[in-house]
């Protein structure tokens, strides 16, 4: 059958949104499960560059007040005698209080990248600042603990697009913003009549047939998990709180997942950054203790891991138009109530030590994947990230 530019197009739109393996095999019918207490991790990404100054506030430091006359946050709520907290936050105060909070400052990698795009791929592929790499580091995960799996669905993302950290050379991560709609658009009898009757040689053509083949095999698995146990717990109704309600109804059915990932933004607050931020965190917030408390109710919270990070920090001082500019190192924030070290486990910025104005980070992102990878999802670190240079003990 010759395809038509407009079923191309439509082939190619769905298979945006869909879990992409060159080497298409149609899964089988018996899906894998997860079996004991295997742990879960959470990954909220915090697009364009959230500032760390004003979410974890150095409270006694007199630099960052005079740095930041018009911005600085003058109510934080205390977390130590050197340090509080966004009020925006209040969730998370009451998280660290409880032991279940770990805050990692000034990380980053050598040699900033102060663009978007680049320093999210950097932060993606957990590549060097002069490596460029096709794949990410859930991606390269998927393929060492995935080659063989019934449904390749141990990684999900929910949006519209994949991002390059779910993208391995083998195996490719699912995204998709609405489990059902993403069933009921894979199973339109257009898609299941090309599919079945598609002939082409073309490669390209072929590899989005395939795309094609694979959505229609798994969207229906991950609809029919979404649906086995409902939450009890009542979600704000923002994006961010329908995207945790989301990951908790599959968390909470027998679904294969071992990752999920999930963005909120846009941080890059050049103007006006107290109101966009405030904004901002006030949907963290909400959207973090509906599902930490979903997690508790349901005893899965000591086996789930929520970390945040966002591509780099801002600049210490404000800018005249009462915002920020794109700096460099920043906080990291994991919940789970199977921390081993909690609190702030490192030095707040130094911010008498500046490069150009900017901070100096003293951790290293690929450290901290690492640690995720080795002690919570049980996968050979060095292998996937060729990182030799330790690993954390907050978990």
């Amino acid at each position: 059958m010759l395809i038509k530019r407009r079923d191309f197009l439509k082939v190619g739109s769905l298979a945006a949104t869909s879990l992409m393996i060159p080497n298409f095999m149609k899964a089988l019918e018996f899906p894998q499960s997860i079996v004991g207490n295997e742990k879960i991790l959470v990954v909220l990404q915090l697009s364009g560059g959230n500032d760390g100054l004003n979410t974890i506030i150095p409270t006694q430091n007199d630099i960052y007040y005079k740095g930041r006359h018009g911005i600085a946050i003058k109510n934080a709520l205390n977390l130590t005698d050197e340090a509080g907290i966004n009020p925006n936050l209040s969730y998370f105060k009451e998280l660290f209080d409880n032991g279940e909070l770990s805050v990692l400052n000034n990380v980053g990698y050598p040699n900033p990248d102060k663009s978007h795009f680049r320093s999210m791929d950097i932060w993606h592929s957990a590549s060097k600042s002069d490596e460029f790499l096709e794949t990410g580091w859930i991606g390269r995960y998927l393929d060492e603990v995935c080659y063989n799996c019934a449904h390749p669905t141990q990684a999900l993302e929910i949006d519209d697009l994949l991002s390059l950290a779910l993208k391995g050379k083998e195996k490719k991560a699912f995204a998709f913003k609405d489990p059902k709609r993403l069933f009921q658009t894979s199973n339109e009898k257009f898609y299941k009549n090309l599919y079945e009757n598609h002939h082409h040689d073309h490669e390209t053509v072929e590899y989005l047939y395939q795309t094609l083949g694979e959505t229609i095999s798994n969207a229906e698995y991950i609809f029919e998990k979404s649906k086995t146990k409902k939450s009890d717990i009542t979600y704000p109704d923002t994006n961010l709180g329908k995207d945790f309600k989301k990951i908790s109804s599959l968390i909470l059915s027998d679904i294969n997942t071992r990752v999920y990932y999930l963005s909120i933004g846009s941080f890059d607050t050049h103007v006006n950054q107290s109101d966009r931020q405030s904004k901002l965190f006030d949907e963290i917030n909400g959207a973090v203790e509906s599902f930490v408390k979903d997690m508790k109710a349901n005893g899965k919270f000591n086996d789930v891991l929520l970390m945040t990070f966002s591509e780099f920090g801002r600049r210490v001082a404000q800018n005249a138009s009462g915002g920020t500019d794109h700096g460099t190192a920043n906080q990291m924030f994991f919940i789970s109530g199977g921390l081993k070290k909690k609190g702030i486990i490192n030095a707040l910025p130094d911010l008498q030590n500046l490069n150009d104005g900017d901070l100096i980070y003293t951790e290293d992102f690929r450290k901290v994947y690492a640690t995720v990878l080795k002690n919570w999802l049980g996968a050979d670190e060095n292998k996937i990230l060729g990182w030799k240079n330790g690993i954390y003990d907050f978990i």
